[in-house]
């Protein structure tokens, strides 16, 4: 388990980002990620009626869509227990097997921190 206020800064950015589209757009779930350039991409989960994307996926798809080309760390707020398998393959397909996936609960404080591989 990982104590958020022992986060490093750019960490603790990602959750917020995640925290707060969870909150702004009243989704499930909200996630964020950061590339190797330092950009972040945030995003909440969607559910249409064709369509359905986690958030963590969603924050992916737009920093690919961006022109990212590898990530740096992923951060998802949710009820959630854990990071699904699909969303952790999502981040290793652009960061790497060893890129950090921070889970945090709907108040921001880091339950657990795993690796996408």
């Amino acid at each position: 388990m990982t104590e958020s206020s022992g986060l490093d800064p750019e960490d603790r950015k990602i959750v917020t980002l995640a925290r707060s589209v969870r909150a702004r757009n009243g989704v499930p779930e909200g996630a964020a990620v950061r590339d190797d350039t330092g950009r972040t991409y945030a995003a909440g989960s969607v559910e249409l009626a064709s369509l359905k994307l986690s958030a963590l996926r969603t924050a992916v798809a737009m920093a690919v869509a961006s022109g990212a080309t590898s990530l740096e760390a992923a951060a998802v707020v949710s009820e959630a227990e854990s990071v699904r398998d699909e969303d952790r393959a999502a981040v290793a397909d652009l960061g790497g097997a060893r890129t950090p996936v921070l889970l945090a609960g709907p108040d921001g404080s880091v339950r657990v921190t795993v690796t996408a591989g």
